[in-house]
């Protein structure tokens, strides 16, 4: 097995770490206010202070969070599995109102993970029941429509992100085992689907880009995160063969003023961890308020 760039000693917790702290956490983000995200299993929404190691529950949805994101005004776009919705949490922890049910002809049935594009649009990932490959993708505009993105990266459709051209949309294929990309066409819509790499025997779960390009995946099982080169090279970041500190790692985010603080959810356990990285993540998109 190859050796990992980094021991598992240099994961740091962030916050929780103890039966009862964080609820089994599976999505994590960073906002435009200097605080992370994270959901809980119950329907918590938590902000998190990385700097003091502190968090507080700020908000509550009808059932499991999954992935989540921000806008500019540090508003929450978080998949809500339960209830089958997308919904935002008004800044602050504010009002809870549903976005997005998918579409009257093809209804969201697991949203998975949802992640902005530089003209607005949210893309979110809805991975569909075990077994089935119907895994597809929509795309919310600023206006609040919500249409039929993609059904081409269709083995378990789960976390994503768009580099930092905003002409591909990369989406983690669990069961494919890998990766695949999808152009994203100046209106919007899908254009060709390319798998950029296959890890067998391996689950993968989330994805994020640096700004050297390097491609960030961490997998639910084994406990891992690896580096894609742009050459598409694998690299072994950190590996936790005893699964208790990146316990069954999902999410991740580059977080942090530096933008240098891997931030990783850890569904397996109650805890966000953080690595220490010298290249920062390409920043996120923080786009107006979807609907004005």
């Amino acid at each position: 097995m190859a050796v990992p760039l980094r021991p598992i000693s240099d994961v740091e917790f962030i916050v929780g770490g103890v039966p009862g702290d964080l609820d089994h956490p599976e999505g994590v983000t960073w906002g435009p206010d200097g605080y992370a995200y994270a959901g809980g299993e119950a329907g918590q929404i938590y902000r998190i202070d990385v700097e003091a190691r502190t968090y507080e529950q700020i908000a509550s949805l009808e059932g499991f969070v999954a992935g989540l994101c921000c806008d500019r005004d540090a508003n929450i776009y978080a998949c809500d599995i339960g209830a089958h919705k997308v919904m935002r949490v008004e800044a602050g922890g504010g009002a809870v109102q549903v976005l997005s049910t998918g579409t009257a002809e093809v209804p969201m049935v697991v949203p998975n993970y949802p992640c902005f594009h530089p003209s607005g649009d949210l893309y979110v990932s809805d991975s569909q029941t075990a077994g089935e490959f119907t895994g597809r993708i929509f795309r919310i505009t600023p206006s609040g429509e919500t249409v039929l993105f993609s059904d081409a990266s269709r083995y378990f459709t789960n976390g994503m992100c768009v580099d930092r051209n905003g002409e591909w949309l990369y989406v983690v294929e669990t069961w494919l085992p890998g990766v695949s990309r999808i152009r994203i066409l100046d209106d919007g819509s899908a254009g060709e689907r390319q798998v950029v790499t296959v890890l067998p025997d391996h689950m993968p779960d989330g994805v994020q880009f640096d700004e050297d390009d390097v491609l960030h995946i961490t997998m639910y099982t084994p406990d891992r995160i690896y580096r894609m080169l742009p050459d598409g090279h694998l690299q072994l970041l950190v590996d936790d063969p005893t699964h208790e500190t990146i316990s069954s790692p999902t999410n991740i985010v580059f977080g942090g003023a530096d933008r240098r603080l891997l931030l990783m959810a850890c569904l397996g356990r109650w805890q966000i961890n953080g690595l220490r990285v010298e290249t920062p993540g390409i920043p996120l998109v923080y786009p107006a308020p979807i609907g004005g």
